[in-house]
């Protein structure tokens, strides 16, 4: 198979992002193979630990969680509750496990994170409680400055992950673009830029050489 020119970028540009989050104190990896960053992010999960995850396409692109279940890993998963009481306890109870999986919005070229969050339960995994967090985050996710990594986060992936979600009925679910809304149903109620991993490693980012997730 040809190598593209966008394939050329990401294996040109990936490993320099990584060194920029690792100069944060991130632990950082380019994987130019979804393949070889399925591999990297199980080699970052011992057997013993339990695993949770916020929701991300990427990962269920990877194959993850279908590869923990199959690896016999203990999960929280809040999409086995039956009710919206157990959903919600789910995902209190995935803040304090050892391992939690996440992608992100928009990674800067200085090696920042930025997210945005309806619920914020997954922006708060990634700021403080589970002792291991593994980010998975296409080189789509990548843009120049922090101020681009914003835009992305609510007028590209805000709009896009909404539709995920038809039960509801922020602006965006409707015309498709951001509206700055103060809905109740919007998925950008948190706003969190990760600058620095603290302590040193305990956030994982992986990133892949190709387009995945919003």
């Amino acid at each position: 198979m040809d190598t593209t020119p966008y394939q050329l970028r990401n294996d040109k540009l990936g490993p320099r992002i990584a060194d920029a989050l690792k100069k944060r104190h991130f632990e950082a990896w380019y994987c130019a193979d979804p393949a070889d960053a399925l591999k990297q992010v199980f080699d970052l999960i011992p057997q013993s630990d339990t695993v949770s995850w916020g929701g991300s396409v990427t990962a269920e692109t990877l194959g993850i969680q279908k590869t923990l279940r199959e690896r016999g890993y203990t999960v929280i998963d809040r999409d086995t509750a039956q009710s919206k009481e157990e959903r919600t306890e789910l995902m209190r109870q995935a803040l304090l496990c050892d391992t939690f999986i996440t992608s992100s919005n928009a990674v800067t070229e200085d090696g920042q994170l930025v997210n945005v969050d309806g619920n914020g339960n997954r922006v708060a995994a990634m700021c403080f409680g589970p002792r291991s967090v593994i980010v998975v985050a296409g080189m789509n996710k990548v843009v120049k400055t922090l101020e681009d990594a914003v835009q992305r986060a609510r007028t590209i992936a805000g709009p896009i992950n909404m539709q995920r979600f038809p039960a509801l009925s922020a602006p965006c679910s409707v015309n498709g673009a951001c509206a700055n809304c103060s809905s109740l149903d919007s998925i950008c109620s948190y706003i969190v830029t990760t600058r620095l991993c603290k302590p040193a490693g305990r956030i994982k980012v992986i990133l892949i050489g190709g387009e995945f997730g919003f």
